[in-house]
């Protein structure tokens, strides 16, 4: 089963007097689309393999025993990742179908003005991520250089610029850079991965026994919140699903689109989540790096983890806080995609990652996660009942455009919504994202329907009849 979506005819509805944006904004057609399936879900193995993820699953894991059983860990892993996937499914079609971009995209629920607030909500994280990381990752590369070099290399900073360099070239060719970045990294660290579990398999079985698997565990509150985790390690994604799925060649029913998200994220989310637990457990150390140390008995195992984090981190940056902050710089600043690609790196270096990192900058770390994933929930889930609920599926991509048209100034039931559902977020923060995802879903039907009548963001949705326009 394929789509009957004309891509084609939707890029010529848009005439170019309209077109006065960096043509990485504009409509993609057929011919436009790089990504096949295999690139599309390497892409997405990529993304998911990252230390971050495999501490998410040591997490479990305290003074040596797993809060959660394996069974348990597996079952919350797969509610998860169905989630994702069906949250990715239903906010990449307008992508997939009309081929914008996020940052137009947002324009139908927050209007113009308004879509500068709520794609700054994305960027600016997405760039603070972006030097994190790329610290991170610099300094494993320093690990590396240090070893090979028998200790006389010691450069931190020079790594870490080297790295951010890489990183900025690489920006520089979009998504074929990503196709194949991401297809090399995958199979890479996945490999590095299965030698790691078989390794544990082969020694660690006992240990593995009593601490994760022959235990009660948790089907309480532990196990949602581990759910709740799981989500909200996507939830900054979730937002710009259409940047990804704007580039998935046509042919694809939803379903397929839909096992192109679960397959690869199952794979590897899931992978990457049970190998930390389980290093974890076997070692009684939660930092994925010492405890694979401890557990792979190999001169070299300092030097291939390393290795795995510099790609690691290419590979998340890649997808997860290149893209987003990309396309909302080229927004804001009318400049190319290339231009603002190095903006956004140089901006990631500016971003004083080597202060966030230190353990005594956690706590502000933590409460800057907390407030920009409070109106995460809401403003994906105003998002899908824009698109499904109000328009039923159908968007004039002419009028997104036109900057004097409907879609002009803000959008005050968006705008509201958002805040809305955050302010719930913030009653249970454990709760977050799925509370502000009801909430701010929720209050922008009730306000879209009941409040602000004659406002033209209502045109062409199922409540223009209450507009006086």
């Amino acid at each position: 089963m394929t789509t009957n979506v004309d891509h084609n005819a939707t890029v010529e509805s848009v005439n170019e007097n309209q077109l006065t944006e960096d043509a990485s904004l504009r409509p993609l057609d057929t011919k436009d689309r790089t990504m096949g399936p295999i690139p599309y879900m390497f892409m997405w193995i990529g993304d998911g393999v990252n230390m971050g993820n495999m501490t998410l699953g040591a997490s479990i894991v305290v003074a040596g025993v797993a809060t959660l059983n394996l069974i348990q860990t597996i079952a919350a892993a797969i509610a998860a990742i169905l989630i994702i996937s069906t949250v990715f499914i239903l906010n990449d079609r307008i992508g997939y179908e009309k081929g914008i971009p996020y940052v137009v995209q947002l324009r139908m629920s927050f209007g113009f003005k308004g879509t500068i607030i709520s794609s700054l909500m994305r960027a600016v994280p997405a760039i603070i991520w972006y030097g994190v990381q790329s610290w991170i990752g610099g300094s494993a590369l320093n690990e590396v250089l240090k070893i090979l070099t028998n200790g006389s290399f010691d450069h931190m900073v020079f790594c870490f610029i080297v790295l951010q360099v890489v990183q900025i070239i690489l920006s520089l060719f979009g998504f074929h850079a990503i196709k194949w970045v991401e297809s090399l990294a995958s199979i890479v660290i996945m490999s590095a991965l299965v030698y790691v579990f078989i390794i544990l398999m082969m020694n660690y079985r006992t240990e593995l026994a009593d601490g994760l698997l022959n235990i009660e565990g948790s089907w309480g509150l532990p196990f949602f919140g581990f759910i709740m985790i799981f989500l909200g390690n996507y939830a900054a994604i979730f937002l710009n699903a259409s940047d990804f799925s704007r580039e998935l060649k046509t042919g694809f029913s939803h379903k397929q689109r839909g096992l192109l998200y679960f397959s690869p994220i199952m794979l590897a989310y899931g992978f990457v989540l049970i190998i930390g637990a389980m290093v974890a457990t076997v070692t009684g150390i939660n930092n994925p790096p010492s405890a694979l140390a401890a557990v792979i008995d190999n001169s070299y195992v300092t030097l291939g983890v390393s290795a795995f984090i510099v790609l690691a981190t290419i590979a998340t940056n890649m997808v997860a806080n290149i893209v987003a902050p990309t396309y909302v710089i080229t927004m804001l600043t009318k400049v190319d995609y290339k231009v603002a690609a190095i903006i956004t790196g140089l901006l990631a270096m500016g971003a004083f990652p080597w202060v966030l990192v230190q353990e005594e900058s956690s706590a502000g770390l933590d409460l800057f996660i907390l407030i920009y994933s409070a109106f995460l929930g809401p403003m994906v889930s105003i998002l899908i009942v824009e698109f499904f609920i109000l328009r039923k599926q159908k968007v004039n991509v002419k009028a997104l455009y036109d900057n004097k048209g409907q879609f002009a100034n803000y959008n005050r039931a968006g705008m509201l919504s958002l805040f809305i559902g955050a302010a719930f977020a913030f009653i249970n923060v454990d709760l977050a994202w799925i509370i502000g995802f009801v909430v701010g879903g929720l209050s922008y039907y009730l306000l879209s329907k009941y409040a602000f009548i004659g406002s033209s963001f209502k045109k062409g949705t199922i409540f223009e009849n209450k507009s006086v326009e």
